[in-house]
């Protein structure tokens, strides 16, 4: 029997900051980076205030997995803007990173 994610959660992964070797990678601080660079991505209708510039992407988040660096990418992205999810995912691939499927949980209400 195999379980399907919900279809919002599919092609959700998490980038994980250690190459496939198991090396760190560096810089230490790649995942702030990677997700500020990613952080005009937003939902429609959000992203106003003085400070959104400041604010990183619902769909592409710094996190720590197992103690390690690490980005979680929501697989709206790939809905939103095809090219930024094939950004991301070349960014994994060209720097050898760990790549890890993700089952995201519902944002309480």
């Amino acid at each position: 029997m195999s379980v399907q994610k919900p279809a919002e959660q599919q092609d959700s992964f998490f980038i994980v900051g250690q190459t496939s070797n198991g090396r760190q990678f560096r810089p230490s601080d790649w995942a702030e980076r990677l997700c500020g660079v990613m952080a005009c991505f937003k939902p429609e209708g959000t992203g106003g205030g003085r400070d959104s510039h400041l604010q990183f992407s619902p769909y592409v988040t710094p996190t720590v997995v197992n103690g390690v660096k690490s980005v979680v990418v929501n697989g709206k992205l790939r809905e939103l803007e095809p090219l930024a999810y094939h950004f991301v995912l070349s960014f994994a691939k060209d720097n050898d990173l760990q790549v890890v499927d993700a089952c995201l949980l519902p944002e309480k209400k």
